[in-house]
């Protein structure tokens, strides 16, 4: 076994700055995003490790934003449980900014060009009136098309962040039952950032950075008055 380290005031503050640090780059993107629809606030948190150095992890919350009114026949906001699926050139990914349109082949996009996936694949659209009902099925000019694919997680799940409104999904993805669903067409769901909070949050970090490096300096002139001072012959 390895030795285990050894802890003292010069590394327990450098850990604590580099978790401050961490915190705050989370804090500055969740800010950044206040207004991104469908984006999920991250929260980061310190997680002693067994040499009892301190390390940085982040949690995603999950609770559902505020949801506005946009008319726009392809907007579409879930209500509860769920993620739209995207097909990218990574894999599939989830979603819940539902802000698509379509792009030059017909195809249903979200705003990076990444196709929307329906239970038969990516969803093309003849043109004509486009309904979409809350469980997820497309119709134009009254004809069914595809019904979105809705899918969710395990509540022990931790999705993995894939900057702006995409997440990783898991083994333990899974479609959502159709009655299970519910599907706006015309609204969007809003960023579930409080920017009043994460400007306050900020500033805390940002104080306590402070308070970690005056730490360090006065760590570092004691241990030179030891080398210096208390070394030197009388």
């Amino acid at each position: 076994m390895p030795d285990p380290v050894r802890l003292n005031g010069m590394s327990s503050a450098a850990a604590a700055l580099q978790m401050l640090q961490r915190r705050q780059e989370v804090l500055a993107n969740n800010l950044a995003n206040a207004t991104t629809k469908g984006f999920k606030a991250e929260s980061a948190f310190a997680r002693l490790m067994d040499n009892a150095l301190v390390t940085t992890d982040t949690a995603l919350d999950l609770s559902k934003g505020s949801m506005t009114e946009t008319h726009n026949a392809l907007d579409l906001a879930v209500d509860g449980d769920g993620f739209f699926v995207v097909q990218t050139p990574g894999g599939d990914r989830f979603t819940r900014g539902g802000n698509f349109t379509l792009d030059a082949d017909r195809r249903l996009v979200d705003g990076q060009g990444n196709p929307v996936l329906g239970d038969a694949g990516p969803i093309t659209l003849p043109p004509g009136l486009i309904e979409i009902d809350k469980t997820g099925l497309i119709t134009v000019d009254g004809k069914p098309q595809q019904r979105l694919r809705l899918e969710t997680v395990a509540a022990t799940s931790r999705l993995t962040h894939e900057g702006g409104t995409r997440f990783v999904p898991d083994a333990t993805r899974k479609p959502v039952e159709n009655d299970q669903r519910t599907i706006r067409q015309g609204f969007l769901e809003e960023s579930n950032v409080n920017p009043m909070s994460a400007m306050t949050d900020m500033l805390a970090v940002l104080h306590r950075f402070g308070a970690a490096q005056k730490t360090i300096s006065t760590l570092d002139a004691a241990r030179g008055i030891a080398v210096t001072d208390l070394a030197r012959p009388v």
